[in-house]
């Protein structure tokens, strides 16, 4: 069966291709869902037209997310946590703890975006990326310092 996606499915497709898919995956998982539609004229049409939306919606989120990164590759965050000998932290410094880090400093990012490996259990300077789009990764400077 022929389908058009409306969303970008992985190992599937991108939005507004036609791809062919199991009549059952298609009518029982994809349709259901409002993930596809069938695959006519008039469909391919409306398909398109919400595709052009998206790509505008798209950039303009991708435009937005550079000037925020332009603003935030200069920032530095300090976080003061309490550590033992050796520099090692009690506890360790996470995602979330950046986040409010950084709201303190009047910039809103969600935890989700911003990449820890593994949360931070050693003083010292760190860098970290935040992912503000998909395109749009910006690296930061954590300062994790000794709390008195």
């Amino acid at each position: 069966m022929e389908i058009i996606l409306r969303e970008d499915i992985d190992k599937l497709g991108a939005r507004g291709q036609v791809v062919k898919v199991a009549a059952g995956y298609a009518r029982n998982y994809l349709l259901p869902k409002r993930l596809a539609v069938p695959a006519t004229e008039a469909n391919k049409k409306i398909v398109e037209q919400e595709r052009q939306a998206h790509l505008r919606r798209e950039a303009k989120l991708k435009t937005e997310a550079q000037d925020l990164g332009k603003i935030l590759g200069a920032v530095t965050v300090t976080i003061a946590q309490k550590a033992g000998e050796n520099d090692q932290l009690f506890g360790s410094v996470t995602a979330k703890d950046i986040a409010e880090a950084l709201e303190k400093q009047n910039y809103s990012i969600d935890r989700r975006k911003i990449q820890l490996d593994e949360p931070i259990k050693q003083l010292g300077e760190h860098k970290i990326t935040v992912r503000l789009h998909k395109e749009v990764p910006v690296e930061i400077t954590v300062q994790v310092i000794k709390e008195e």
